[in-house]
């Protein structure tokens, strides 16, 4: 009933918040001012709710809260990843800009905000200033970007930082006699450093080769074989 008391237990109202629907009506807007967060945390996941909810918890005082409307990824409605992206708390909008592809007006400022920049460098255009970037993750990030052009490549390839040269390493179109001299220069300094090289691959697996042409009658011959 609408009007009943709320279980005593957390654990059983977490498991209610996690799949509740409007049924009875009103009960999800009551566990969204839930005294405990982790039912409002649960809630947060819940995929019935409704854009109004998602909202105010997107707003919660909590930010385990804040970062559990973050774990939903999907579905989360534009309103809803701005409050995110530019939220208080730096670890919330770092969550944020790793999880969603923030809009364009907003860019700009996560890439001046120290606790973004890294994470909002795979959704800007590489430059040499990024590449060059004080932070090594900044650098990192563009080692490992998708449209890095080669002209910027070489920047990250001598960069002072392991996991830099490690990354451009790894990329599958850098050309083999860079590859080469950048896996010269990785020497493990560290025991995360050797720990990290043991999980990377510095040589591409060779292009698979074109499918064999062929004509009508032999298509039509294969089909046949297979029952098609």
């Amino acid at each position: 009933m609408a009007d009943e008391p709320p279980h005593p237990e957390p654990a059983v109202r977490c498991a209610v918040a996690a799949s509740v629907t409007d049924e009875p009506p009103g009960l999800p807007a009551r566990l969204a001012a839930d005294p405990d967060p982790s039912v409002r945390s649960f809630l947060a996941m819940n995929e019935h709710l409704p854009t109004e909810l998602l909202a105010l918890l997107a707003a919660d005082s909590e930010a385990s809260v804040r970062s559990s409307v973050i774990q939903r990824r999907r579905g989360v409605p534009d309103e809803v990843r701005r409050m995110l992206l530019t939220d208080t708390d730096p670890g919330i909008r770092s969550g944020s800009v790793r999880a969603f592809a923030p809009p364009a007006d907003l860019l700009p400022g996560l890439l001046a905000d120290p606790a973004t920049r890294a994470a909002a460098v795979a959704h800007a255009v590489p430059t040499a200033e990024l590449a060059a970037d004080p932070d090594s993750d900044v650098r990192e990030a563009i080692a490992a970007h998708p449209d890095l052009p080669p002209g910027l490549r070489d920047l990250p390839a001598g960069d002072q930082d392991f996991f830099v040269r490690n990354t451009i390493a790894a990329r599958p179109d850098t050309p083999p006699a860079l590859r080469e001299r950048v896996v010269a220069t990785l020497e493990p300094d560290s025991p995360v450093a050797e720990w990290m090289l043991s999980f990377s691959t510095h040589t591409c697996p060779p292009a698979a080769p074109a499918p064999p042409h062929l004509s009508r009658q032999q298509a039509e011959a294969l089909l046949a074989r297979a029952g098609l």
